[in-house]
């Protein structure tokens, strides 16, 4: 039960973890200190919905349709090997102008925006629906409910650490040093996922 639940609560720390449009949403609006807790809310309450979802709903497609998983795994590996190398490229051209400054928006445009983010991003339906749910299938009972709920956890662990957390990482992540590493340290975790559903 506690190696499911870490297992779960890993994978979807690694997959959150890659700095995207919603990601850097949340970085801004925690470094601005504006609408914090009910940006996060938002993001972490969508993210267990998709993944209680995929965790729940990923086997009964699977009784119907036996290869999904092995399709889905070559997809998701496919993904996860592309976008790894794109974080190694970025990290090798080195251009970090990310905006993290001005004036917020009102609560409700927030929420938009981050909804917007949230439920608009493709890649999202792929880690949650697709990559946690074909990795779930690992997993039977009690050890599946508890991969779920480490899962659930880690989207609400991150994205409150984020939100609350920007402000100490604002000297930090100044430099383009910081971002590369972060970048490189990204790739290698995708491609380390790739390798395991490839496996």
């Amino acid at each position: 039960m506690l190696s499911a639940a870490a297992t779960g609560f890993a994978t979807a720390f690694a997959l959150i973890l890659a700095i995207g449009a919603q990601n850097a949403f949340v970085l801004r609006q925690g470094l601005a200190r504006q609408h914090v807790f009910w940006l996060c809310l938002l993001c972490a309450v969508s993210d267990a919905i998709l993944i209680t979802a995929g965790v729940l709903g990923f086997g009964v497609l699977v009784t119907q349709y036996p290869a999904l998983p092995q399709i889905m795994a070559w997809g998701g590996a496919a993904f996860l090997i592309v976008y790894g190398a794109m974080r190694f490229w970025a990290a090798w051209q080195g251009q970090y102008d990310m905006q993290v400054s001005g004036q917020s928006k009102g609560l409700w445009a927030t929420l938009a925006t981050g909804a917007a983010f949230t439920w608009l991003n493709p890649h999202v339906y792929l880690d949650t629906l697709a990559l946690i749910g074909a990795i779930s299938t690992a997993y039977l009972g009690a050890a599946k409910l508890a991969f779920g709920v480490g899962a659930v956890t880690s989207s609400f662990v991150f994205f409150f650490g984020l939100g609350y957390g920007a402000r100490l990482l604002t000297p930090i992540m100044q430099s383009a040093r910081s971002w590369r590493v972060l970048d490189v340290l990204i790739g290698l975790v995708m491609w380390a996922l790739a390798i395991k559903l490839l496996a």
